[in-house]
């Protein structure tokens, strides 16, 4: 039994009120699929419980821009980028400055494993965007419509199993090409052992469905189901609204969830 959350982008409310209702359903391992920082206020302290909390970590994008460089960014992503790694760095617990660094400089592209779930042996890929680009390609729902070749390219390069966020939109893509959003689903995913599957864990953090609640995944035996937490989204928001370098839009969008 697993969990797997995404896209927490420095939303400090949304993660405490996601590691309760993990610990609360006795889940013991939690798996980390990037963008931990990036657009809300509190960076260090989503980091410092990431680092305490999950089992290992994926590298998003967002990530990957305050590590290195923001590429690709609008103006105001890109700038929240340069306040998160100055917060980061002003940090006056050394020890903790570094071993955040070093948290996101040992995050890999992508983390593999096998499993036996319920009896189906299950090969399980995790990476922030797409099995193809696990850094930067979104995968829409739309996708399977509009760009069913680009679903295809996608799909040859999964063997089995892959989570992924980046999107913040939660569901199942089909090798078909098709996509299930939970609702579709009714209550869970079943992981067969014959056939490929995406699974959009969704966001912590800065959700866009239209559903202002915090979204994850958690798969008990071979079933995968999603949740969705309420939190406190005003409280994330006013302390946007504080920073000045961050966007007011950013906090704007948590209680329209998109």
């Amino acid at each position: 039994m697993f969990a797997v959350i995404s896209d927490i982008h420095s939303n400090l409310e949304a993660l405490t009120t996601v590691l309760a209702d993990i610990e609360k359903r006795g889940i013991k391992t939690i798996y980390c699929l990037g963008d931990v920082v990036g657009y809300g206020a509190n960076p260090n302290e989503c980091l410092d419980l990431i680092i305490e909390k999950t089992e290992l970590g994926i590298i998003g994008n967002h990530d990957y821009a305050v590590l290195y460089e923001p590429t690709n960014f609008n103006a105001g992503a890109e700038q929240a980028c340069y306040w998160t790694r100055a917060s980061i760095e002003q940090g006056t617990d050394n020890a903790k400055v570094s071993k955040r660094w070093d948290y996101l400089g040992s995050l890999k592209m992508r983390q593999t494993f096998e499993a036996k779930l319920d009896g189906v042996n299950t090969h399980i890929s995790l990476v922030h965007a797409s099995p193809r680009k696990p850094i930067n390609e979104y995968v829409f729902p739309d996708d399977v419509y509009t760009m069913p070749s680009k679903m295809l390219g996608i799909f040859e390069h999964l063997k089995h199993i892959c989570f992924i966020g980046h999107t913040h939109l939660p569901g199942v893509f089909l090798e078909d090409p098709d996509f299930y959003t939970p609702e579709e689903l009714g209550e869970y995913y079943p992981i067969e052992s014959d056939e490929k599957a995406i699974i959009n864990v969704g966001s912590v953090g800065q959700p866009r469905d239209r559903d202002n609640r915090a979204s994850y995944a958690y798969v008990d035996g071979s079933k995968v189901y999603f949740v969705r937490v309420e939190y406190d989204y005003a409280t994330a928001a006013k302390k946007i609204f504080e920073v000045k370098e961050l966007e007011d839009f950013e906090g704007n969008r948590l209680a329209e969830g998109k």
